[in-house]
């Protein structure tokens, strides 16, 4: 990568202090990067099953209207997708318009008035929260708890993982359902593996086997060598904006898992008795089977472009999570900036290096769902997709922006080398304040 560097500080004048730390993060990251590729080969393997078993034909891309009755694509997105995570079934809709309405689908499917949802990650993030019902002074109308469905958390141990006795202890007779959120959200604990969610589901199973557990997956998919459902999830949802979209879905998301919950989910997105038989596409599904099929591509090039900004911000002196050499559980790397000025200066660097509305300046601005405001880099092809690159994070302490995504990770390191530069340049960087 010493070719990308030179041309860099000679076409856009970096710093030289910035130009050195992303060499040395070039070099300290290639073990790692490694290891990420040899995953993404089984990745692409797998995939490339699924899609031979499922006989896809280029008829399954044509476009379907109305009602979408006998869409022989749809039908075969959903076994294809079921097949790479490992479920008995699958749900894979442009109709769901992110992956909080896919998970609100699942939530209003399978919960009845008098049943409990009990988190086992602590308070949910701020979107979930709103459909939960959990702030008093602003209730989104139609949030769970107008419909008698009554939410309860269990906080994770300080170390961020599962406190599994105590949720265990929690458990009440009409506890229905058990949510799991891999990701991080907007917080620093870390990311949940597959592995300790299968765990923590199969010992809830054990105690209760009518127990419900839920995995919002969303930024999680391909990253590890399994997936929650092949584990023990009863259920997992996502956005196909984000991993499995392989940067190409124009929209939509999944559910997949055990028949019966999908089959209830989906009477919730369309009517009872309809379901999941319905549901056309007047663009038809070429882009869908496309990106899920290059999706181990994307996610490793987004996770090698993460590993390099773990490493190149730790050499500037920020706080990262995870560092470089962790092992990965999503695709999110998270860097504490420590004022909302370095927030906004990241992602004005960022954003200028986009593909799209590089000429325009990120502000900190309020989101629907969220109690503070937010600020967004990223200039991408599909609006909001964080398969491509992107920051953003609330202007609340500590100031932490979350980087995800990336097409290919030499543009995510252009991202960041430039972002390291206009914190340069206004002054912000540790070392020019004297930290």
């Amino acid at each position: 990568m010493s070719d990308l560097f030179t041309y860099l500080q000679l076409k856009d004048k970096l710093a030289a202090v910035i130009i050195q730390a992303g060499r040395q993060a070039a070099g300290d990251c290639e073990e790692t990067i490694a290891g990420l590729a040899r995953r993404r080969d089984r990745h692409q393997a797998r995939v490339l099953a699924a899609f031979e078993q499922a006989g896809i034909s280029d008829f399954h891309f044509g476009i379907s209207t109305g009602y979408g009755y006998d869409d022989a694509g749809r039908d075969a997105l959903d076994v294809v997708t079921a097949r790479i995570l490992a479920a008995e079934a699958a749900l894979v809709r442009e109709q769901f318009v992110s992956g909080t309405h896919a998970i609100a689908t699942a939530l209003f499917g399978i919960l009845r008035p008098g049943d409990e949802l009990l988190s086992a990650t602590g308070t949910p993030y701020d979107t979930l929260a709103g459909m939960i019902g959990l702030d008093p002074r602003q209730p989104a109308a139609g949030n769970l708890r107008e419909f008698g469905i009554t939410f309860r958390q269990v906080d994770l141990l300080p170390g961020g993982g599962i406190d599994l006795p105590a949720l265990i202890e929690t458990l009440r007779p009409n506890t229905r359902m058990v949510f799991f959120q891999r990701s991080r959200g907007y917080s620093l604990r870390p990311a949940l593996s597959a592995q300790v969610i299968g765990e923590a589901c199969r010992a809830l199973h054990h105690s209760r086997p009518d127990l419900v557990c839920f995995v919002d997956n969303c930024y999680g998919e391909l990253v590890e060598a399994e997936e929650p459902s092949s584990l023990g999830a009863d259920l997992i949802a996502g956005s196909l904006i984000k991993n499995l979209g392989g940067g190409l879905a124009p929209t939509g998301g999944y559910l997949a898992g055990r028949q019966g919950y999908v089959t209830l989910a989906a009477t919730r997105l369309t009517a009872p008795g309809i379901g999941a038989h319905v549901g056309s596409s007047p663009g038809g599904r070429r882009l869908y089977f496309q990106g899920l099929f290059q999706a181990p591509q994307v996610v490793f090039e987004a996770l090698a472009g993460a590993v390099f900004a773990a490493r190149f911000f730790d050499l500037l002196g920020f706080a990262v999570t995870p560092r470089f050499d962790e092992a990965r559980k999503d695709i999110i790397q998270a860097i504490t900036l420590g004022s909302p000025q370095r927030m906004i200066a990241f992602c004005e660097g960022l954003h200028k290096a986009s593909p799209v509305d590089s000429h325009l300046t990120p502000q900190p601005a309020p989101m629907p769902g969220y109690g503070d405001k937010v600020i967004m880099a990223g200039g991408t092809f599909i609006q909001g997709a964080t398969s491509e690159l992107s920051a953003d994070g609330p202007l609340r302490e500590p100031y932490v922006l979350y980087l995800q995504g990336g097409l290919a990770q030499t543009y995510v390191r252009i991202g960041v080398l430039r972002a390291a530069q206009a914190l340069y340049e206004h002054n912000l960087l540790p070392f020019q304040q004297g930290m």
